[in-house]
């Protein structure tokens, strides 16, 4: 009886209160997660800038090498510059993705973009063609001068001004520089912000999953049961609300829901699996790999060029980013190279199921008695 109100009263007894010094180390460590977490949100707006954009150009050789060298001089180049034989070579390797846009030089200046592949380097090439406008307006204008300079200074000696070819007709015409977007944005997402905020929906909707299924869903092949049915149903889901109701995507729909779904399961997979083998903590770094180191890298609303070198070409190699750019080829560029965006998709669902799989069967290993090990 006595030991039985002993239990009671140390039951009963209030909870010995945190010393100050953890209390504020807590509180220390809260804000370095919550620095940690703007610094991987910001850091890539505030580090990015136009640099080694992929842009063809073609024209006579002393327009083009003007323009390389007017280029050169920014540091860093915002372009790559690759000559093209032609308007349509360009254009065919703008719908392949190879370029973003092209410079056309010559008697009908013409500049190409290409809206869909990227909004900030449609303007960043809309920029170049206002310039190149300015230069042809202000040669014009130099040229102009020159002229009634001379024939001012011939009429003054009592000379016959020798006029130019067609200077006696109509004034000359001064070239007006074209810009041509080869592949526009769909009329729901005129600016493209839907498209590049996708990415963190799938994310988000990834882990989610992953988490989910691992918390509630007991047994490894249900849960890999529930990491297929739950990425079909998220992909459907999601090109549904973002094609069907808000016209943010466009194109074929089960494609883009295939990518969507395959995006989300890649993800979910990463986390159960990891779950699997590590543990609860598991989860916890799946979460950092997926969101605060894929995500800010992964060049959704930025050309992943302008990101710091390597880790826009880095961030292809994981989900966020292999799925934005697969979401934006298959939606916008049938002709573009696919098959690198898929391998990578399903590599990372194959890695995740793989490592469910090792998890499970290390985990049943653990628990099985040692007289029922030598039996097998």
């Amino acid at each position: 009886m006595n030991a039985h109100r002993d239990a009671a009263s140390v039951d009963a007894a209030p909870a010995r209160p945190t010393k100050w010094g953890v209390a504020a180390l807590f509180g220390l460590l809260g804000s370095l997660i919550v620095a940690v977490i703007v610094m991987a949100f910001v850091w890539p707006a505030a580090t990015s800038q136009p640099q080694n954009l992929p842009v063809g150009i073609s024209g006579p050789a002393e327009a083009v090498t003007a323009v390389e060298d007017k280029l050169a001089e920014q540091d860093p180049a915002p372009f790559d510059l690759h000559e093209v034989d032609s308007r349509d070579d360009a254009v065919s390797q703008i719908e392949s993705r190879a370029l973003y846009g092209a410079i056309l030089l010559g008697d009908e200046p013409e500049v190409l973009i290409a809206t869909a592949a990227s909004p900030v380097a449609a303007q960043a090439l809309r920029a170049v063609a206002t310039q190149l406008q300015s230069q042809i307006d202000t040669a014009a204008k130099t040229a102009l001068t020159d002229q009634l300079t001379a024939i001012v200074g011939a009429l003054k000696s009592g000379q016959m001004p020798q006029l130019p070819d067609g200077a006696a007709g109509a004034a000359p015409v001064i070239p007006t520089v074209t810009v041509t977007d080869v592949v526009p944005l769909a009329d729901g997402d005129s600016t493209g912000a839907g498209l590049g905020a996708s990415v963190f929906p799938m994310v988000l909707g990834g882990m989610l999953g992953g988490i989910l299924l691992t918390l509630l869903v007991q047994g490894v092949v249900r849960r890999l049961v529930g990491l297929v049915v739950f990425g079909l149903a998220a992909g459907a889901l999601i090109a549904l609300v973002m094609q069907t109701w808000f016209g943010i995507l466009t194109g074929d729909w089960l494609l883009n829901a295939a990518v969507l779904g395959l995006g989300v399961t890649a993800t979910s997979a990463l986390i159960v699996g990891l779950a699997a083998l590590m543990g609860p903590p598991g989860i916890a770094v799946g979460a950092v790999i997926t969101m605060f180191i894929a995500n800010p890298i992964a060049g959704a609303a930025l050309p992943p060029q302008f990101l710091p070198e390597p880790w826009g070409a880095v961030g292809q190699f994981f989900v966020p980013g292999a799925s934005a750019n697969l979401l934006r080829s298959v939606m916008y560029f049938p002709d573009a190279s696919t098959w690198a965006q898929w391998t990578i998709l399903i590599a990372w669902l194959i890695g995740g199921v793989i490592f469910a799989l090792i998890g499970h069967q290390r985990n049943r290993a653990e628990l099985t008695p040692p007289e029922r090990q030598l039996e097998h």
